[in-house]
């Protein structure tokens, strides 16, 4: 069973998410919280495999509250967060806590199922316009507009990349699913699932919305 978590400060979604969650043998909605503060206690208590996480709550918000779960060594949850506010500053701002999704309260409830699925399982979800944000704050050329965000030269790797990994991490990059990149490299998923784990481990990244943000900014795919 895939444990979720929901924390949001308005009742209504929460009873929504759990309604459409609880629809799938696979997921169980253990707890809910309605302010960050509650959340980051919660998650210490109940130890989910998946938390959804609104941005803007009473006493904590959002992202200070995703920060302080990702930095506690006994918490091996994937946080998405989830949010009707489309900016940059609160995706960025989540990608830095450690969140490993981005999703709007206009998500269909088949995309709400998808992600928390896809976080159990390790894998990073972001809306596809989403990825081309992220990817185009990374890639921005050196002396435009975003020059801060700018890729830095690739970082020596405490063990190089092989090549099928630097071509994984590509595929990666390019917000390809694990089945995308089996069918494009010809390997099985499970496969691919063990290069992805190594390129998370060579990396030193929480998970693949990390490993492509890194990928990008130290020039590491091809």
């Amino acid at each position: 069973m895939i444990r979720v978590l929901l924390v949001d400060d308005h009742a209504m979604l929460r009873a929504g998410f759990r309604a459409i969650l609880s629809t799938q043998p696979d997921i169980e909605v253990v707890g809910e919280a309605a302010t960050g503060a509650e959340g980051v206690r919660l998650a210490a208590d109940l130890q989910p495999d998946v938390i959804t996480m609104d941005v803007q709550m009473p006493d904590m918000d959002g992202i200070e509250a995703t920060r302080r779960i990702i930095a506690d060594p006994a918490s091996t949850a994937s946080i998405a967060i989830v949010t009707t506010f489309d900016r940059d500053e609160y995706l960025f701002q989540a990608l830095d806590a450690g969140a490993g999704g981005f999703l709007l309260k206009n998500a269909g409830p088949e995309e709400l199922i998808t992600a928390v699925r896809a976080l159990a399982a390790g894998d990073g979800i972001l809306a596809p316009e989403v990825t081309r944000r992220v990817l185009a704050r990374f890639t921005a050329p050196v002396g435009g507009p975003q020059e801060r965000s700018a890729p830095a030269p690739a970082r020596v790797l405490a063990e190089p990349l092989t090549d099928r990994e630097s071509e994984v991490l590509t595929l990666m990059a390019d917000a390809r699913s694990n089945a995308e990149i089996a069918g494009e490299l010809f390997i099985g998923e499970a496969t691919v699932k063990t290069h992805v784990s190594r390129v998370l481990q060579k990396l030193g990244a929480r998970d693949r919305v990390q490993a492509i943000v890194l990928a990008h900014r130290h020039g590491l795919t091809r």
